[in-house]
């Protein structure tokens, strides 16, 4: 039974790596609908935002069952319970591309951003993308070090967010009051993906060690660098 139980927990997890590439590539897609103000494409993105609902209810749904008839023991147990928030996080991501996909669908044929922010949000997508990518690689391998990587790569995030601001509040911009509030929206859906791929990570830390990534001491921390799960024995 604690085989089979384990084997849950395998499927589990490569669910939650398959959550993060749908919802890089959903932010993908939906990039490209509002750069090229493609209509079809940003339709599909949010008509596919369901399948990306569908395996996270899977996916809850077995953790659940798993803590209904297993009894699993404190590492599993641990497990489980972080796997409903990271499913979330992922899920959340999702949404997110969705929200971008939406506000090109309300502006077509219109573009939604003004030229002076293009080259901005083009690199805010690229590490966005990247950094949920690189979370279901953390997810896969156990990887305590990613909190600390996806963390610097957010840092990157939030300064193209500022830039944003910053372009948007100098007395040169001649923008419309509507390419403000869309540009606004559109760097807010970016920076709260990203965030979601960080949160994802340092639960991975939690998962690993039981011990938040923040309140880790270094002893800690370098008996759990080999990114190994301890299993508890029964």
């Amino acid at each position: 039974m604690r085989g089979l139980f384990h084997e849950e927990l395998e499927l589990i997890s490569e669910q939650l790596v398959e959550l993060s590439k749908m919802s890089a590539r959903a932010l993908n897609r939906a990039t490209q609908a509002l750069f090229d103000a493609d209509l079809v494409l940003a339709e599909q993105v949010i008509s596919d935002d369901e399948e990306i609902d569908a395996v996270r209810r899977d996916l809850d749904n077995r953790a659940i069952d798993s803590l209904a008839r297993q009894q699993p023991v404190a590492t599993d147990l641990r497990q489980l319970v972080t796997t409903l928030r990271m499913s979330s996080d992922l899920e959340r991501s999702g949404d997110l591309a969705r929200h971008v996909a939406k506000l090109a669908r309300l502006r077509y044929p219109e573009p939604v951003l003004p030229e002076e922010l293009r080259l901005t949000f083009v690199e805010m997508a690229e590490v966005a993308e990247a950094m949920v990518l690189r979370a279901g690689e953390i997810i896969a391998s156990l990887d305590v070090n990613g909190a600390k990587e996806l963390q610097d790569r957010d840092d990157t995030i939030d300064r193209l967010h500022r830039d944003v601001f910053r372009i948007l509040l100098d007395p040169k911009f001649a923008g419309a009051t509507q390419l403000v509030i869309d540009s606004t929206l559109l760097s807010r859906y970016y920076e709260r993906f990203a965030d979601h791929a960080v949160s994802v990570a340092i639960r991975v830390v939690y998962l690993v060690t039981g011990v938040w990534h923040d309140e880790l001491d270094e002893a800690t921390y370098e008996r759990h660098t080999s990114g190994q799960v301890p299993r508890a024995e029964g």
